[in-house]
């Protein structure tokens, strides 16, 4: 196994570039992880298994992202391995020394019969910031993967940063879901009827498995008050579901997504909820 924190790491007035990569396979039963590589601000930690699932932990060694910077991550899960992947912190974008946007793209590969949970603390855009983040997904017409991410516009009391933010997934080579949404400044009609309006929280849970070929997710509301937030839980067109939130703070939207999660768990599932 290799576990390295990269010297490769680059640093410029215009921001760090960093990439870490994790790579997963199935040896005898269980998952061992033949590369965890850190890189820049991403330190990464094996966490103790469960069952055959092994488990990492992404650690900011670092203030990041920040104005400038090009982060990337790389997680792939050979034939039949199972990942979980998630963060010690919430993650917290902030102006940097340059007006430039600042990149964070993840890139996940899920071979057949393997699995990928990416369920990381929130994504916090603190006032001034500009982040452009990115999600590229392929999956194996087998492979199956959890997806949640938390984004909460501003920290308490101040005004948001903006986000970009596009999600792209192919399964079997074909496209799954691909979706773009653009919060915070500069962004039109973001803060509108139409969007999130007052909210300043928001969050999506992607669940994709071939199990719901045969048995597809019901189509379902949940709310908490009227001020408090709101979770659609959607069949998409494949076998997949798609939980999306918005809520009046971080701790609103969590609950929203446990709840609406907990839905998307199928009876004859063996495979625990993050």
């Amino acid at each position: 196994m290799t576990l390295t924190t990269s010297p490769d790491a680059t640093t410029s007035t215009g921001g760090v570039h960093a990439t870490a990569r994790i790579s997963a396979a199935s040896r005898g039963g269980t998952t061992v992880l033949p590369v965890l590589d850190g890189d820049g601000p991403f330190e990464l930690r094996r966490l103790h298994s469960r069952g055959a699932e092994a488990r990492v932990c992404v650690i900011g060694a670092m203030s990041a992202p920040l104005g400038g910077d090009r982060l990337r991550i790389e997680a792939t899960a050979q034939p039949g391995a199972r990942l979980h992947i998630t963060s010690a912190a919430a993650t917290l974008a902030l102006r940097g020394a340059t007006a430039e946007h600042a990149n964070y793209d993840i890139h996940l590969t899920v071979a057949e019969h393997a699995e990928i949970r990416w369920v990381p603390k929130p994504l916090i855009c603190a006032a001034g910031s500009n982040l452009r983040q990115t999600w590229t997904i392929d999956l194996a017409p087998t492979a199956r993967l959890v997806l949640r991410e938390e984004q909460l516009l501003g920290r308490t009391g101040e005004p948001p940063g903006q986000v970009t933010t596009r999600l792209t997934v192919r399964r079997g080579g074909r496209t799954l879901l691909d979706q773009e949404a653009a919060y915070g400044p500069g962004a039109p009609g973001w803060d509108g009827p139409a969007v999130l309006a007052d909210y300043r929280a928001t969050g999506q849970i992607l669940t994709v498995d071939p199990a719901y070929e045969a048995t597809p997710s019901d189509t379902r509301l949940f709310d908490l008050t009227p001020d408090d937030g709101h979770a659609l839980l959607a069949p998409l067109a494949g076998p997949a579901a798609l939980v999306t939130a918005a809520a009046s703070d971080g701790h609103r939207l969590r609950r929203l997504l446990n709840t609406a999660q907990a839905v998307t768990r199928r009876p004859a599932s063996t495979h625990s909820e993050p």
